[in-house]
């Protein structure tokens, strides 16, 4: 069964610093490639970052590039989101999410996990 857990969210000042992790069980990663995702109320989703399964090849973004970074530990299953200079627009809730094909759009995604909260405040 494939499972994924957000964890790593919290309150943050702007210009401060979070890891968000993103423990998978049920797969390995090379079967997927990992998508990460926010929400603000009253926004749509949107993707942030990904992971590409095929040969790690990572997107992101351009609000979030040079500041935010993806990264894979396959002996812990886990995909993290460091998540650097924090501004006052990346506060949401953080989800990530599998995509059995690529680093595509957000329709391909499968599986998602339950999502882990950013606020960013001073």
């Amino acid at each position: 069964q494939v499972q994924l857990v957000e964890s790593g969210g919290g309150l943050v000042q702007p210009g401060g610093s979070l890891r968000l992790s993103c423990a998978a069980s049920g797969f390995t990663l090379d079967e997927y490639a990992i998508g990460w995702f926010r929400q603000a109320p009253g926004k749509e989703r949107e993707g942030v970052s990904c992971v590409s399964k095929s040969d790690g090849s990572t997107y992101y973004i351009d609000s979030v590039k040079g500041r935010f970074t993806i990264s894979v530990d396959n002996g812990k299953n886990t995909v993290y989101l460091q998540m650097n200079s924090l501004k006052p627009q990346d506060p949401a809730e953080y989800s990530c999410a599998t995509n059995p094909f690529r680093c595509g759009p957000r329709d391909e995604y499968d599986y998602w996990g339950q999502g882990t909260q950013v606020t960013v405040s001073s």
